[in-house]
C-alpha cells in the first residue's frame, strides 16, 4: 500500500510540473502547439526537470525541447 501511495504522489508531482511548464511556455511563447502538449504529457521527471531549466534561457519553444549537443 505504501508503494502505491508513493507512486501516486510521484505521478501527482509530475502532473503539477507538467501544468506549470505548460503555463510558462504559454506565457513566454504564446500559443502552444499540440506536439508540445503531447511531449509534456508523456515525459518523465528527468525530462521535465531539464525542460524547466531550459525555459529560463530559451528563445523559442524548440530550444526548450531540443537536446543539447554532447560536449
Amino acid at each position: 500500500m505504501e508503494k502505491g501511495m508513493e507512486k501516486g504522489m510521484e505521478k501527482g508531482m509530475e502532473k503539477g510540473q507538467q501544468k506549470t511548464l505548460l503555463r510558462q511556455i504559454q506565457k513566454r511563447f504564446g500559443q502552444v502547439p499540440e506536439w508540445v502538449t503531447t511531449k509534456l504529457n508523456s515525459a518523465d521527471t528527468n525530462a521535465l526537470d531539464n525542460w524547466c531549466d531550459r525555459i529560463l534561457d530559451a528563445t523559442s519553444i524548440d530550444e526548450v525541447f531540443t537536446p543539447e549537443p554532447a560536449k
